[in-house]
């Protein structure tokens, strides 16, 4: 007999009250692409009560929504003989220290270098689907050029259970930054919403309808007016969310002139090649036993490389 198929379901909140059904199906499952969240309600797999949902169909505070994740078709991505650095692995999940420069899954323009095509290789097939063909595995992001700490799911159950993770704020996550300038307060937080920017669709700003957002910050180094080094926990996870919020505040990233960093204002001792940003710690229960994980990536050397030669100058 066939296998029967998992049936998961919530509860629509006040904050989500006559939101379309795709936008808040694509909320609680945020690591999904729009349009395979999309492909759900084309198979007839979300319906509140007895009724298949549509897309555009709206939803209601209190509303029960149930839906089907779909059989995934076999990633057709080549796995590639990639090195990885390994925090943490077991039957579940898999944690990577993510080099600076690695795409983490295929798009557009890349190649078959990304950690897709690494993990692929390394699991031996062994991610879970859901994701889809393109991002087996893979629950939360880095951006290319930033560092450290990512987490993938090997098998669907885990897939579920980091996602939810992720979606609950149940994580802790903390980013080193090299920024620009020399904040005067030793640390702060930032409440600002952040949304897509009016004109460049490529970069993200603070806007009062954007989606809430929330970031904490502290100094830990302080190189003379130039520069300083701080420790950000990002309690929630917007695109670009560290480089908007301390571009928002004055001082931008180092290497990210998109959100406001001049080469011309940096000290030329101190070259910089990429955007100074590396996810340093998180902290998240077990997907399978629940149990406390702490993972954390080592300070990478082209960063300890701009450290060390701004520390020289003063």
């Amino acid at each position: 007999m066939p296998e029967e198929k998992e049936i998961l379901s919530f509860a629509v909140s006040t904050e989500m009250d006559r939101e379309r059904a795709d936008k808040v199906l694509h909320a609680i499952l945020p690591e999904l692409s729009r349009s395979r969240v999309q492909r759900f309600f084309d198979l007839g797999l979300v319906w509140r009560e007895d009724d298949a949902l549509v897309k555009s169909d709206k939803l209601y505070d209190g509303d029960v929504v149930s839906y089907e994740i779909p059989e995934v078709v076999p990633a057709k991505l080549r796995p590639v003989d990639i090195p990885l650095k390994v925090l943490y692995e077991d039957a579940d999940m898999i944690a990577i220290d993510k080099a600076p420069g690695m795409v983490v899954h295929p798009g557009a323009g890349t190649g078959e270098d990304t950690l897709v095509h690494a993990l692929l290789f390394h699991c031996k097939g062994e991610l879970s689907g859901i994701g889809g063909q393109e991002r087996p595995g893979i629950v939360h992001r880095l951006d290319k050029e930033t560092s450290g700490v990512i987490v993938a799911a090997k098998t669907d159950q885990a897939f579920l259970a980091l996602t939810r993770t992720f979606s609950e704020r149940r994580t802790k996550k903390e980013y080193l930054a090299i920024v620009a300038g020399s904040p005067n307060l030793p640390g702060g937080a930032i409440d600002a919403p952040i949304g897509r920017h009016g004109f460049n669709r490529l970069r993200m700003c603070v806007r009062n309808d954007g989606r809430p957002a929330q970031t904490d910050w502290e100094i830990v180094e302080r190189f003379s007016r130039a520069a300083t080094l701080v420790k950000v926990r990002i309690h929630t996870g917007r695109t670009h969310q560290v480089r908007v919020h301390m571009s928002h505040l004055g001082y931008p990233l180092a290497g990210d002139p998109m959100y406001g960093w001049r080469e011309s204002t940096w000290p030329k001792e101190a070259p910089v090649t990429r955007v100074m940003l590396h996810a340093w710690r998180l902290e998240l229960p077990h997907p399978t036993t629940g149990e406390p994980l702490e993972l954390e990536a080592p300070i990478p050397d082209d960063f300890n490389d701009v450290l060390g030669k701004l520390r020289s100058i003063g």
